[in-house]
Formats: structure tokens, sequence, C-alpha cells
């Protein structure tokens, strides 16, 4: 890998402490401080992504390359820092946050054009680490390596990982809050995007009243990575706005589309550029549940349940607006962008939910249809990604003869089985109102819903076998979430068994790293 490419124009542009002291405290009126990685005595490579390291321009992956990647004996040219930004979490301003476990590396460009962050994740404490000591552990280190690459292959707007590695170090954490902490096999991963700016980072420069700092961050986000913006004045700042709410409702849609659910959307975990960032305690829906949530800490009030994602974002976007508002100026303005984003939201979420049953077009009436299909699910406990399956196989063969039971998590009873078969001929009727081949409605069903989803209970299952030193279902994992839209191993395109119901990790989970 050519690592000599990276580059610091973050560094080089904005205020920031170059002391390297990574002592937890206050900062203000700067964007990040320089660190430097913990040393590792025995750590050692567990996955590359190849195919990411020769997109975003390093190239092919040698041996020598390992220390890098777990942030240890950097070359000269290579100098690490981590950003603060501030952040509401659960509804509530938390002030002062930053990057507690996540240590730039910089920025590289690739032939294309296309410039991409390098930041490794577990290499430890900054100053923004709030008392903790910076590590991550190999759990949830898996958990974002395969996760945001199972996304990026969904097509959802996501971070990546380039590479995962072992520390050799015993991490002490407590999965649960439950008081009963154990020692885990430490990890980090190097994980990249185009931009890793978040809501917070506009947030906290604002509440620090540093005007001319949050008009130099905006005017540089804007041209790197709004190109497509090229007003000016206050006019320029409304269009960054209105651009980042229609990136961030097209995300919530995709989510939905796939059953996701972040777990934890507090504005610090919002990515300025629509992107899934911070895979902590996220779960993929098995049975069909607007108000799951897989984050314990979310419970109980079940604020970022699956069901409230979008409503969430759009008052995490009022957020967004209030910090943007010393450079906008208009309150009319950025009210009726946000009255605007429930439109929006709903017209993409309508598009999504007929692309699923292949349907060409919404009609009037697909408002209540989609409202049956949505109590349907829940009131036979149907899992969310099997259910849709079903439906093509009943597009492609028009039989109702379909095992029910292989895609409900109920006891299923007569009055169940007469509601399914209501359903799918409320179903034919409506697919009859199409004016599109067969083919063609399959065709849209086979984009929208995935075959193969990565859900916790197989991460679990992973975890446990890497624990033990076994690999062969983390490389089917890899394997099948490369192709998502193909069944790879019918193995995994079943529902979670039952005897996973209850353990940590393969449903709900904390903030715990």
């Amino acid at each position: 890998m050519n690592v000599e490419k990276i580059k610091h124009p973050f560094t080089n542009i904005f205020p920031g402490d170059f002391s390297g002291n990574t002592m937890q405290r206050q900062t203000k009126n700067i964007l990040f401080t320089t660190v430097k990685p913990v040393e590792f005595s025995d750590y050692s490579l567990l996955h590359f992504n190849s195919h990411l390291a020769e997109n975003i321009g390093l190239g092919k992956f040698s041996k020598e390359d390992i220390p890098f990647l777990a942030a240890q004996n950097l070359p000269e040219n290579i100098e690490p820092y981590a950003t603060t930004y501030a952040g509401h979490q659960f509804g509530n301003w938390a002030g002062q946050l930053g990057d507690g476990r996540a240590i730039y590396a910089g920025e590289i460009k690739a032939d294309s054009g296309n410039s991409t962050e390098l930041q490794w994740k577990g290499a430890g404490a900054t100053p923004f680490s709030r008392s903790a000591d910076g590590r991550a552990v190999l759990r949830s280190s898996i958990r974002e390596y395969l996760m945001s690459e199972a996304m990026h292959q969904l097509n959802i707007p996501t971070t990546r990982a380039l590479s995962i590695c072992y520390t050799g170090e015993k991490v002490l954490r407590d999965i649960m809050y439950s008081g009963n902490p154990a020692y885990e096999k430490g990890a980090v991963i190097l994980r990249t995007g185009e931009s890793l700016l978040r809501f917070g980072h506009f947030e906290l420069i604002s509440a620090q009243k540093n005007i001319p700092l949050l008009k130099q961050l905006t005017d540089f986000t804007i041209e790197n990575y709004f190109p497509e913006i090229s007003t000016t004045g206050a006019q320029k700042y409304k269009d960054f706005f209105e651009s980042v709410c229609k990136k961030t409702a097209i995300l919530m849609v995709d989510w939905l589309r796939v059953g996701f659910v972040h777990g934890v959307m507090n504005t610090d975990n919002m990515s300025i550029l629509g992107l899934t960032i911070d895979y902590g305690p996220y779960s993929m829906v098995d049975a069909f549940d607007l108000n799951f949530t897989p984050n314990t800490t979310d419970l109980p009030g079940r604020r970022y349940a699956f069901g409230k994602q979008a409503q969430v974002s759009q008052w995490n976007l009022w957020q967004l607006a209030n910090a943007l508002q010393p450079l906008i100026e208009d309150a009319d303005f950025l009210q009726k962008i946000l009255e605007d984003y429930s439109s929006y939201f709903w017209e993409l979420n309508d598009k999504m939910m007929a692309n699923k049953f292949g349907l060409n077009e919404v009609l009037p009436e697909d408002e209540k249809f989609f409202i049956e299909s949505q109590k349907l699910m829940t009131d036979l406990e149907l899992d969310y990604t099997l259910f849709f399956q079903h439906l093509e196989k009943y597009v492609e063969e028009k039989t109702y003869d379909l095992p029910l039971e292989e895609i409900s998590y109920k006891i299923l009873n007569d009055d169940d089985i007469r509601k399914y078969g209501d359903f799918l001929f409320l179903y034919s009727t409506r697919l009859s109102k199409n004016t599109i081949s067969k083919r063609e409605s399959l065709a849209l069903m086979e984009t929208a819903n995935p075959k193969f989803i990565l859900r916790n209970y197989l991460l679990f299952e992973c975890i446990e076998e890497l624990n033990e030193g076994k690999y062969e279902l983390f490389n089917e994992l890899w394997e099948a979430l490369q192709n998502p839209y193909k069944e790879i191993f019918p193995k995994f395109s079943t529902k979670k068994p039952e005897k996973y119901n209850e353990v940590a990790g393969c449903s709900m989970l904390s903030c715990s790293s």
C-alpha cells in the first residue's frame, strides 16, 4: 500500500492543539488535537479488504503494511489526530464530545480524484475519551467491520472498513452494563469514508459562538463534498442544509428498506453526508416490529426504535438547523425545509415500498395497502426479510401453498392462515393493476429485497468462533455479504433460531464497546 500518499488537509486548514496531550479535557475554538496511538506488542492482521484498498487509491497489500493497519510504527508523513464535536444524546444536550476511540490517519486521494478519510478505531485514548481507555474489543470491531461492508454491498451509503487487526491485548468491558465486566480480545479497525464529519462538529462550534470558525468549517465542507452547490452568500448555506436534509431522508428510507436499526441516533452519530456511521448496538430486524430497538440503553422509551428513525432524523436536523442559523439567518426558510422533509421522506418511502412489492407506481390506494401489509407482518410476527422472499416466490409461481411457519415467529392458528391467504388475494388484486410484465415486477423486487442480511445471531456465532480461533463462519459471512441480493448460502435464509431469543448480543445490546 502507498501510505506515503496520505495527506492532512483538515489539520493544515483548521485551528487545533498540536501538543499530543491525551489528557481528557475540555477544548475551545479548535477542531482537533494531535494524538499518538498506543503501542501494541503482539498485534496481527485478522482480515484486509483488498478491493476497497484498490478503490480508494492505496494499492495492493503486503505484509509490511500490517503495522500501519494496526496504527503502529507509523511513517513520518502520518500525523494522527482526533476531532472534537458536540451532540444531543437521547434528546439531551451533552456538550463537548469527540473522537473518543477514533484517531485519524489523514486523507488519501485516488487517481479518479475521489478523496477518502482514514481513521483507526480502538487505537487508544484521546482528549475526548471521557475517562475511557480508547480501546475496542474484537466483538464490537467485528460487528462494525462486517456490517459496514454489508451495508455498502446493499447499496446503502456508509463508512467502510479497510482492515481489522488483533491488538494482542485483553480489554475489560461490561457488555450489558450489568456490573459483570469481563476481559475480551482487543482489536483495531481502520475505517474509511468520504468524510466523517458529523452534525456534532457544527453544533459544537455554533454552541461556542465562534461564527468565523463555523463559517470556515461549512465552507470547507461545501467546497470538498457538495460540488453541486455553486451559489454564494446565505443562499449557499441554505442549499447546503437542504442537501443534507435530502441525503438524510434517502438514508432513512434505505434503512427501512432492508430492516436496519441503528440503535443510537444521537446527533453526534449523524453524518453530514448522509452516511451510516458508528455501528454500535445496531440490529437487522428479524420479526417485523416498528417498535423494536436493539439498544438496552434505549429502554423503556424506545426513542431510536425501527419505526421512529425517520422522525428522529428530522429532530436531529432541527438541531443542525439551529447550529447553522447564524450563517443562514432565515428561520422561516429552515422551518419550511424541515416541514418539507416529511413530505420528501414519505414520497421516497412509498416508492421504496412499491419496489419491494414489485409495483411500478404508487397509486392512491397504496397507503392503505402498505398499512395492511405492516399490520399482517406485526400480527403474524413475520420475518421481515423472509416475508418478501416468499412474496417473490408467490409472484413467480402464483401459488398459495407456501409454508408460512418458515417465516413466522408465532405459533400459528387457523385464523392466522386465513389472514395470510386474504392478504395474498389483496396483493394479487393490486399486482393486476401493474403496467409492467411479471418479469419486470420481479426485477424490482429482486433489487429492493436482499436475500442475505447480517443478523445479530450470525454475528454472535462468528465472534464466538473467532474467539476460539475458527474462521470458517467469518469467511462464509464475508462471501455472502458481497452479494446480498443473491442466495449464496441457503442456510442463512432462515429465521433466527429460538435458542438465541434471550442471549445477550443476539437481539439486544448495550452501547458498550
